[in-house]
């Protein structure tokens, strides 16, 4: 704990003003030396005896205004629930803890699933304010309900769009329009439907998907064709195994160096939204392919770091895993054994005599689990079948 002593005060404050403010918030406002907030909360507060600041835009632009008043009585107004896809956990982390306290409103979320009577449980919610709308696609499936925050009515039709193009245009869109409040309006249309020009902020779009679009499977080892790639891409099912080999936690960073298409790093990503990783390729072209890949699947927080390793890996956070797809070397696996900290895992796959034999000696002086993969595909030979055979593939896998 600490001895700070709060001198912000967090209120959320939702479209009905005043009104649904609790007595805490309405004490906290009464006693403040200063209210910030955005223009759009200050004119729900509406008149008050305390100086006010206008949030600017860009957002990060006021925290730095916001600390200069630290020892004042200040209260901060945000929408609905600041701590779900909200202002407060921005704010708060350049505080100390103590030096704050929150008085939270019904968040837009809760409101609309209110409003619906759809199980908040069961329901994936997302921000995307200023997030690509291709993060909706691990979980466009039939049957399944979103709940979206959007920046403005061009929005809505941007996703309507979306699901068109990735084959759920029979989905129904609810628009939620500043709920809560006098202001509040309800309309429903499938994303195939024109989208009416005068939606208003703050928006809110429900998504029940409908539609026979390509599901994104749950599982590691994602069909290739998920994947634009050069042919550098590692396969799916030694993916898979690759994947499992590195066994993704939540928190945990990876590295992927040689990243190629992005494959790997991606499906760790996917894995769970709390991971992150970096991907490290020296060719341009493959590592925009990356970028690409990582997008279009909703795993845009990969992050791609141009350059060869070891050097392009100093200035990176230490990982929690490490998978080498490209670039294999005696020398790059002597760096990564000094720099890299006890429980790291380290994967890496091997598909030349040379790389095969370095695995052996490595896998002899270090121990780890060392794995030969032979892999074969039914294939038409005239009017029959045979099996063709790949390049086989030897996994050293080690906890360091």
């Amino acid at each position: 704990m600490t001895d700070a002593k709060p001198w912000l005060t967090i209120i959320g404050i939702g479209e009905d003003g005043p009104a649904g403010l609790s007595a805490a918030s309405r004490a906290a406002i009464a006693a403040a030396d200063l209210v910030a907030g955005a223009p759009r909360h200050l004119a729900l507060l509406g008149e008050t005896t305390a100086e006010t600041l206008a949030w600017p835009v860009p957002f990060a632009d006021g925290i730095p205004l916001l600390l200069a008043h630290r020892g004042r009585r200040v209260v901060m107004l945000a929408s609905g629930d600041p701590f779900w896809f909200g202002a407060g956990t921005v704010v708060t982390r350049d505080l100390a803890p103590g030096e704050w306290v929150a008085h939270p409103a019904p968040s837009t979320f809760a409101l609309a699933a209110a409003r619906l009577g759809w199980p908040l449980e069961d329901t994936t919610c997302l921000g995307l304010h200023a997030a690509p709308l291709e993060r909706l696609r691990p979980h466009l499936a039939p049957a399944r309900r979103l709940l979206v925050l959007l920046r403005d009515g061009e929005a809505v039709a941007d996703i309507g769009d979306y699901l068109r193009r990735a084959g759920f245009g029979a989905s129904q869109l609810t628009v939620m329009e500043a709920l809560g409040g006098l202001r509040e309006r309800i309309r429903t249309l499938r994303a195939t439907d024109a989208v009416p020009a005068d939606i208003a902020h703050p928006v809110a779009v429900a998504v029940a998907v409908t539609g026979d679009g390509a599901v994104l499977p749950l599982a590691s080892g994602r069909p290739d064709d998920w994947f634009l790639h050069d042919g550098q891409i590692t396969k799916r099912a030694i993916r898979a195994l690759t994947l499992s080999a590195l066994a993704p936690r939540p928190g945990e960073m990876l590295w992927d160096i040689g990243t190629g298409s992005g494959s790997i790093a991606i499906e760790w990503l996917l894995a769970h939204p709390s991971t992150a990783a970096i991907g490290i390729e020296a060719d341009e072209i493959r590592a925009a392919r990356a970028r690409a890949n990582a997008v279009a699947l909703g795993a845009d927080r990969l992050r791609i770091i141009g350059g060869r390793a070891p050097e392009a890996l100093a200035d990176l956070p230490d990982p929690q895993a490490v998978f080498i797809g490209g670039g294999l070397s005696s020398e790059l696996l002597d760096h990564l054994w000094q720099r890299l900290s006890p429980g790291t895992r380290l994967v890496t796959n091997a598909v030349t005599l040379e790389s095969e034999s370095l695995l052996a000696h490595r896998h002899a002086a270090h121990g780890g689990t060392l794995l030969r993969l032979d892999l074969s595909v039914a294939t038409p030979i005239g009017r029959r079948r045979g099996w063709r055979a790949s390049h086989p593939i030897v996994q050293w896998s080690i906890t360091r």
